[in-house]
């Protein structure tokens, strides 16, 4: 959960503000606005989607400084409620859609600050994600940079040591790397993966269109990317209840519950949202490979085949 996320963070004090009111566009508002975003969509060449954790508080997970949001509670010295673990949690309709929108060929890239590992559950190709503050579920060698998914939460946070060896063999008749395997997750002052961010900032330089959801951008550098898409000359929308830091920069905003914009977007677009059949790990958009399950001591998640399915993934 969230709540478990934050407690394992050192103490910062500077996490942003907090407790802002959420504001509701009228049902008129939203349809035009939806139809406006829907024209931005099939018009575009390249969009990329940034998204936080407000598109997975429908999935039960709390978001961070909404008005019941982990950090907005702690600051009033109230505990937060929550209605799932990371591991019981299931995708939210947007994340689902979204899915929709790589398969269907508009969304060329998304970059996340969440770590509840439903963009990689989903099924979205990690190849056309970046997350910028690591994921719950995601270990690493630090000798060959492999990664490991696994359907339970690592427990480590901070890139330490989870305790746990690399397994993988690089080629016929050699040992098992056994480089140390580490947690994904951030800490405050820990750096970005340069990977990620380096893959984020090309895809923004790219982009004619950046669609944030469900985040106030507070956050450098992830909240800033956007920011790179309209200095080239692209579009910014905006889906947030509360202001963000760039509202000025916007083209469209649209204050709404993320879900329902979404829902009206993929209708007005003639795509199907996909079902979700369980977690379902696809490690490319586009090579078809063997399912690779080999990842001891925790059990593998379930796999259904998408194109590609593997649960190792060269991080260089």
């Amino acid at each position: 959960m969230s709540v478990n996320y934050a407690a394992g963070l050192s103490p910062y004090a500077d996490k942003g503000v907090c407790g802002l009111p959420e504001e509701f566009d009228s049902a008129e508002e939203v349809k035009a606005k939806v139809e406006i975003l829907a024209q931005l969509i099939k018009d575009s060449r390249h969009l990329v989607v940034h998204s936080g954790a407000g598109i997975s508080t429908s999935s039960g997970i709390p978001d961070f400084r909404g008005p019941k949001g982990v950090w907005t509670l702690e600051e009033k010295g109230e505990s937060p409620q929550f209605e799932t673990t990371f591991e019981a949690a299931r995708p939210s309709l947007t994340h689902m859609a979204l899915l929709g929108l790589q398969r269907a060929g508009y969304l060329k890239y998304l970059i996340s600050q969440n770590v509840d590992g439903l963009h990689v559950r989903s099924g979205f190709p990690r190849d056309m994600l970046s997350e910028l503050h690591g994921n719950m579920f995601v270990e690493e060698c630090e000798k060959c940079g492999r990664q490991y998914v696994r359907d339970k939460v690592i427990g480590v946070m901070g890139l330490k040591p989870t305790g746990r060896l690399c397994d993988v063999v690089r080629s016929r008749g050699l040992r098992a790397c056994r480089g140390k395997l580490i947690s994904t997750i951030l800490d405050w002052e820990d750096a970005l993966p340069d990977r990620d961010l380096n893959k984020a900032e090309e895809a923004s330089r790219q982009a004619d269109l950046a669609l944030t959801l469900g985040t106030s951008m507070q956050i450098k550098p992830s909240g800033d990317l956007p920011l790179i898409t309209k200095r080239k000359g692209g579009k910014l929308a905006i889906v947030n209840l509360q202001p963000t830091k760039h509202d000025k920069h916007s083209y469209l905003r649209i204050h709404g519950y993320v879900d329902d914009i979404m829902k009206h977007l993929m209708e007005l677009l003639g795509l199907d949202i996909p079902k979700w059949e369980g977690p379902t790990i696809c490690q490319s958009s586009t090579r078809t490979s063997e399912c690779k399950a080999d990842v001891k001591p925790h059990q593998s998640v379930t796999v259904v085949e998408l194109r590609t399915n593997t649960f190792l993934s060269n991080r260089k």
